[in-house]
């Protein structure tokens, strides 16, 4: 995986979002405290904001040149993101919320019926999303993004909101997308056991900025 991140910059409320990274493993972590931008560069990847300049490249696709002025709108992205709150439809049926906007394309490694397997979401499909728990929305989520047949995918602080058994029984799920599906993933947390149990690599991110990038099996404590 190659994703170029350069010469971005968008300024937010209290300071600028200012990066200049390039990332090449399966799984990196964007670790970070609350307000440090880690959730505005997922936007600016997943194309949901613009910034005032930034080049943007997965693989050998641009996905973002401001001096271009390119810019590939998010449906043509093929990136998988799950937001903090998950952005499923409480009206539709755990089907209908997975099957919402696939292009129609059929891939066998994202297959629906494989998806479901690896997920074990099968058993939950007639329902509707009001009454899955907390665990089994979170893998609705993952498994939608899924779907997609992503290049990459974007998971924001996706076990923020569960509780420590919860998170103990997703992170297994998360560690058989990651082995299973060979998809390259950006992780942003501010969880350290989180970060050690899924990534190779991590990018600590204070006020808008990359300040350190180590390699995860090196590091025996937080930075």
């Amino acid at each position: 995986m190659n994703l170029l991140l350069k010469n971005i910059f968008l300024p937010l409320a209290e300071f600028p979002l200012e990066i200049d990274v390039e990332i090449r493993q399966q799984v990196t972590a964007i670790f970070g405290p609350s307000g440090a931008g880690k959730t505005s560069l997922l936007d600016l990847i997943a194309g949901l904001r613009q910034a005032r300049s930034a080049l943007i490249q997965l693989e050998d696709q641009v996905l973002t040149d401001t001096a271009t002025h390119t810019n590939i709108p998010t449906r043509h992205r093929h990136i998988g993101y799950v937001p903090q709150d998950l952005a499923l439809f409480p009206h539709l049926s755990v089907r209908q919320n997975l099957l919402y906007g696939r292009n129609g394309a059929t891939d066998s490694l994202f297959g629906y019926e494989r998806v479901t397997k690896v997920l074990e979401i099968g058993t939950l499909v007639e329902r509707r999303v009001t009454h899955l728990s907390g665990g089994e929305k979170q893998r609705v989520a993952l498994a939608r993004a899924l779907l997609t047949s992503p290049k990459i995918l974007l998971l924001d602080e996706p076990l923020a909101n569960l509780d420590s058994v919860l998170k103990s029984r997703i992170l297994p799920f998360l560690a058989r997308i990651r082995d299973e599906f060979h998809v390259p993933m950006i992780y942003v947390t501010h969880d350290w056991a989180e970060l050690q149990a899924l990534c190779s690599e991590v990018l600590v991110m204070e006020r808008g900025r990359i300040i350190r990038r180590d390699n995860v099996v090196k590091m025996s404590m937080p930075p």
